[in-house]
């Protein structure tokens, strides 16, 4: 068994070399000013692609699976849109099953919103349940990054318990699907969580200067984030 990884998501080239010195083990190309999953410009998502040049797997941030927005770039390994919007009606699980049918070179991510009420999304409950049924890799995320009624940027923990978490990278154990956590979460909350021990954490905001999310990915942020998993998976004697 290996240990938790770490995707960080770049919005162009320079920071995804950024990411690879700190010691990412995915890089994720997204658009924060885009919204949460922010589909980056066609061009900078190859630009990254070039960058990267195979020393690691690159996912994409598509957007939201309600935008119709259904064109993988060439090069990405992983691919994943957002279900805001998704309830009810529109029929998101026949939409994830017919984007892998014509993309079977590409993983497509299932993605659940933990504030998935926030987010018009389906709940995150449905969205394990279809994950764990389809295999793959399962994301949870957060949507609502300036949701109202909270001192400050909401994080993971203020829509889903650590109990509920654990049970859910239990049951994607059980279902031999790979789990990655995300949701503005800070360097504290990541050594909180390392005993779940997810496939990854997935980050932005925490590895960019100043925490922001708009800000640029930092190599010594990124290291900082990559060293909290390497001692919870090589702890000191």
């Amino acid at each position: 068994m290996k240990g938790t990884g770490l995707l960080v998501s770049v919005r162009d080239a320079d920071e995804a070399e950024a990411a690879l010195l700190g010691g990412a083990t995915l890089i994720d190309v997204k658009e924060p000013a885009n919204g949460p999953l922010g589909k980056a410009d066609s061009a900078m998502i190859a630009a990254v692609v070039n960058r990267v040049h195979g020393r690691l797997p690159v996912s994409a941030a598509m957007g939201e699976l309600a935008d119709e927005t259904f064109e993988i770039p060439p090069g990405v390994q992983f691919a994943k849109w957002g279900l805001a919007k998704c309830r009810p009606g529109v029929r998101w699980r026949e939409r994830l099953d017919l984007l892998q049918q014509r993309n079977p070179d590409v993983e497509i991510v299932t993605v659940g919103y933990a504030d998935w009420e926030c987010a018009q999304a389906p709940s995150i409950d449905n969205v394990l349940e279809f994950a764990c049924d389809r295999g793959g890799v399962f994301l949870i995320d957060t949507c609502c990054k300036e949701a109202t009624g909270f001192r400050q940027r909401p994080t993971l923990l203020d829509w889903l318990d650590e109990t509920w978490l654990r049970g859910a990278v239990a049951r994607c154990r059980q279902s031999a699907v790979r789990i990655a956590l995300a949701g503005s979460l800070s360097e504290d909350l990541i050594r909180q969580l390392t005993g779940l021990a997810p496939d990854w954490f997935a980050v932005r905001g925490s590895a960019c200067e100043g925490g922001d999310r708009g800000a640029t990915v930092n190599a010594g942020r990124v290291a900082s984030l990559a060293s909290i998993l390497d001692a919870a998976w090589y702890p000191s004697t």
